[in-house]
């Protein structure tokens, strides 16, 4: 007797519906190795879980709006060798998210600074927290359009709500009033209650050129720097490569870092951050 039309209505309504996926497989595989009922429900039941567990990241990866779906497994360390991994590592645990301070990450154009922000992004979703991606310009654009359809509150409350919020592209385009205005009371709002992560062409001392109001930058950039790490790229961009030259291996960010033998001071929380 086949038991599954039978199971399927039944297993419908009680929101299960997945189970029917692997419910044939997991029936032979409990005849052929003469599984006792408790080990066939068990395997069942894990088969449940690991489905909701994707279905719920592929959900937040979607709800956080990345641009691409870009992993530190692949990024290439290889050809940017200044890049301080250490500090990335470090910095994937999430730990920064819980301490609820912002992370920099500065560096010329095409040097991985949205790679490794989204990416980051990635290892937060993985560890529970939700994220959204936005850019500078996209972000303050949809709070303008907001306030002409009486749902800036709304948008506002999903940039001051969410555990990590990334903002690409700081500083690309210069802002104007009120832009600056809702830039410091998101930044403002977040403050010790979430955390930001701002990837900028801009050397931090430059930020406050982007803002107007340079009083009202100051409190902005101080309320962002308090301790906050600061990861610096360098190099060429990655985008003036050969084809062939993009073919190096990526190495995974999970392996051993060797000593930096170079003087050059190592990034992390910069003087006055932390």
């Amino acid at each position: 007797m086949n038991p599954m039309p039978e199971l399927t209505p039944m297993l419908k309504e009680l929101r299960l519906s997945g189970v029917m996926d692997s419910l044939e497989q997991r029936n032979r595989q409990a005849i052929e190795e003469k599984l006792a009922y408790t080990d066939f429900l068990a395997l069942i039941l894990q088969d449940e879980v690991a489905r909701r567990a994707q279905k719920k990241l592929a959900l937040a990866l979607r709800r956080a709006n990345f641009r691409n779906h870009k992993t530190l497994e692949q990024f290439d360390f290889g050809f940017n060798p200044t890049i301080n991994r250490s500090l990335i590592t470090e910095l994937a645990t999430c730990q920064f998210i819980h301490e609820k301070v912002s992370v920099f990450i500065v560096g010329p154009c095409g040097t991985g600074k949205s790679h490794i922000g989204q990416s980051l992004g990635h290892c937060a979703i993985r560890k529970g927290y939700d994220v959204l991606f936005t850019t500078q310009s996209k972000m303050l654009g949809k709070l303008h359009a907001a306030r002409a359809t009486n749902t800036y509150d709304r948008q506002f409350n999903q940039l001051t709500k969410v555990r990590l919020l990334i903002i690409d592209d700081f500083g690309l385009k210069p802002l104007r009033s009120p832009q600056d205005e809702d830039l410091h009371d998101i930044i403002s709002e977040r403050y010790e209650r979430g955390s930001t992560i701002v990837t900028s062409n801009l050397d931090l001392s430059e930020w406050g050129d982007a803002f107007p109001n340079r009083l009202l930058g100051a409190a902005t950039i101080d309320r962002l720097r308090h301790g906050a790490y600061k990861v610096v790229l360098e190099g060429k961009s990655f985008r003036c490569m050969r084809p062939d030259q993009k073919k190096t291996k990526s190495t995974s960010v999970m392996e051993v870092t060797p000593k930096n033998k170079s003087k050059k001071k190592p990034d992390g929380p910069a003087k006055g951050f932390k």
